[in-house]
């Protein structure tokens, strides 16, 4: 079910646990988060590996995808570039860049807004909207790459690596 291709499939042994025991010879009061970032790196891999081909036949990545999808659940379908960065996590730049190309795909358009001359919006179009409705069902039927993990293991995952997210400062809890 779903993408998950290994390149270590013909080794006999997980690397990251030997990669641990390696380190804790040496580091071992760093060998735990080792072996955590190196899983976390692995699994985004797997996860990005399989939202990627599930998105591959509309031409999207998941970032123009997720844009896509965060203007579809817009009130009006728009939103000012500049709280798109912030609520997909990403740079100013990046934002415009996947606008420009959304845009040249004619998925959104710019619209100045009603009331800030100095504000750009992007609008979803209607084959932008459509395009978002095929290619979430693409990436719930791949479950969105995490289908190995049952319902409550996912619900552990997002709590933890919340914390490292809360750390990092994505978001405040005020």
């Amino acid at each position: 079910m779903g993408y998950a291709p290994s390149v270590a499939r013909h080794l006999g042994f997980d690397p990251i646990e030997e990669a641990h025991r390696q380190w804790s010879k040496r580091w071992p009061e760093a060998a735990d988060a080792m072996a955590a970032n190196t899983s976390i790196m692995r699994a985004q891999q797997i996860v990005l590996g399989a939202v990627d081909q599930a998105l591959r036949p509309f031409g999207l990545t998941f970032a123009r995808y997720e844009a896509l999808v965060l203007l579809s659940f817009a009130r009006k379908g728009e939103l000012p570039l500049g709280k798109m960065g912030p609520r997909l996590m990403l740079h100013p730049t990046s934002v415009t860049n996947i606008v420009d190309r959304l845009e040249q795909d004619r998925l959104v358009i710019r619209v100045p807004h009603p009331s800030d001359r100095r504000t750009t919006l992007a609008r979803i179009t209607p084959a932008g909207r459509a395009l978002a409705q095929v290619a979430t069902e693409a990436v719930n039927e791949v479950r969105f790459g995490v289908g190995a993990l049952a319902p409550g293991e996912l619900r552990q995952l997002v709590d933890v690596v919340r914390h490292l997210r809360l750390a990092a400062g994505d978001f405040d809890v005020t």
